[in-house]
């Protein structure tokens, strides 16, 4: 009796657990997009959220892509990322007239799936090749080595840069099953197909027209992920966006490198009217503030040390100018030494990671303004008769203050704040009014102001 009890009591578990297991929702899919430059912001933007997908217990991720390319740290940040996800990533380009070059041609091949929309394009994935021109030399013989040279280590050091990414490019490809020969052509001779020719070629999985076809054709596959396969059930899965948070949109502006750099001048600025003005506090708090999140910004960025060297010593000598006597030559030299500074700072052709020109001279323009204007206030200060010292008690008219009565050419005057000897020529009187004409050690010698000042007097 007992056992027949316990039968039919595991027998109504194991019908509740079945019907809780068949009425079960799918999983989500995470939406992610990227469009435009991928730098430092879209990397953290594209590793929180792909983090935050596996908390939510997704089971499958679809990144959106329209980009020109992007940085190579943050680009293998990204893939690091999808190859170490416990969950199913896919890659979609889209909507129609979107495209995946360079950096987002790679990101397509390191994802578990990879998509396309009619009327998009991939390709063009040859490294950007970074580097300064060789100067040439005094005679030709010479130009012609030294150029020979220069072109020989460029030729080495692109060499090296292609190898790498096509090496890296074709792991992808193995590793997903997909075209390596076309990915190592589109980093070594920068090709690029549109969807429905990636399509053909095996480049890519799938050509769908939109997020909610690609989720139709992806319904029940079964992918790898982390070791581990998961089957999709995509038909019906909720769909959940997530939008760039505050964090991710502070870090696009502060990683701008037109703004990097005027963060940078700003913070330098701020404390230097700090230092020379102090009280306020207002441009030391806004001066280290802005100083911190360019260096931030710039520890992001790929940039040249020699450009932020120069930058930094143009500064130095522009502010040096407001305390010492050099009128304008080193002002203009730091003028100078910033404009070349910032024009090298960034040590890449990537699209988007450029500074205007229109900017750099913008600034210099600024700073040369300032120098005229501290080079101003200079040479009106040495123009301007002195008021304190010697200078300034020599020719001043003052009423006498008290007479000493055993000597009437002798009595006081407050001049300057302070009680001072006078001595006359002649027989002083209270209030009267007398010039200065001398200073000899604590006492003034004085004269009438009816009697003509003495030569050389003020």
């Amino acid at each position: 009796m007992v056992s027949t009890v316990w039968l039919r009591l595991c027998l109504c578990l194991l019908i509740l657990c079945g019907s809780v297991g068949a009425g079960a929702a799918p999983g989500a899919v995470v939406r992610l997009q990227v469009d435009g430059v991928i730098g430092p912001a879209g990397a953290d933007y594209l590793v929180r959220g792909l983090a935050k997908a596996v908390d939510e217990g997704a089971q499958l991720v679809v990144i959106e892509i329209d980009t020109p390319g992007g940085l190579d740290t943050s680009m293998r940040a990204i893939i690091k990322a999808i190859l170490a996800s416990p969950i199913p990533v896919a890659s979609y380009v889209a909507p129609g007239g979107a495209r995946a070059a360079s950096a987002g041609t790679y990101i397509l091949y390191a994802s578990h799936v990879a998509a396309m929309a009619p009327g998009t394009n991939l390709g063009a994935a040859t490294p950007v090749a970074i580097g300064m021109p060789g100067t040439p030399g005094r005679d030709k013989g010479e130009a012609d080595e030294q150029e020979q040279g220069a072109k020989g280590s460029a030729d080495a050091m692109t060499a090296k840069q292609v190898n790498d990414a096509a090496a890296y490019i074709r792991g992808l490809a193995n590793m997903r099953g997909r075209n390596a020969e076309w990915a190592e052509r589109a980093v070594r001779e920068a090709v690029s197909l549109s969807a429905e020719e990636a399509l053909a070629q095996k480049v890519i999985d799938y050509l769908a027209r939109d997020l909610s076809d690609l989720l139709r054709q992806l319904d029940g596959k079964s992918l790898q992920a982390a070791g581990v396969e998961h089957r999709l059930a995509t038909a019906g899965a909720p769909l959940i966006s997530h939008e760039p948070d505050w964090r991710t949109r502070l870090l696009a502006v502060i990683t701008n490198p037109s703004v990097a750099l005027m963060l940078m001048m700003i913070g330098v600025y701020g404390l230097f009217f700090e230092f020379s003005n102090p009280g306020s506090g207002v441009g030391g708090v806004l001066g280290g503030i802005s100083l911190i999140l360019a260096l931030y910004a710039l520890q992001l960025l790929p940039v040249n040390y020699a450009g932020v060297a120069l930058i930094l010593l143009g500064v130095a000598f522009i502010t040096a100018e407001a305390f010492l006597p050099s009128f304008g030559v080193l002002g203009i030299g730091g003028v100078v030494a910033f404009v070349f500074g910032a024009l090298i700072l960034i040590d890449t052709d990537v699209p988007g990671f450029g500074i205007p020109l229109a900017l750099i001279l913008t600034l210099a323009l600024v700073s040369a303004g300032l120098i005229l204007a501290i080079v101003g206030m200079a040479l009106k200060a040495r123009r301007r008769q002195q008021v304190a010292g010697d200078s300034g008690l020599v020719g001043s008219l003052v009423a006498i203050a008290a007479v000493r009565e055993d000597d009437p050419r002798a009595g006081w005057v407050a001049l300057q704040g302070e009680r001072w000897q006078v001595q006359g020529e002649g027989p002083l009187r209270p209030g009267q009014r007398v010039r200065v004409t001398a200073r000899q050690g604590v006492q003034l010698q004085v004269s009438a102001v009816d009697e003509p000042p003495p030569q050389g007097g003020h």
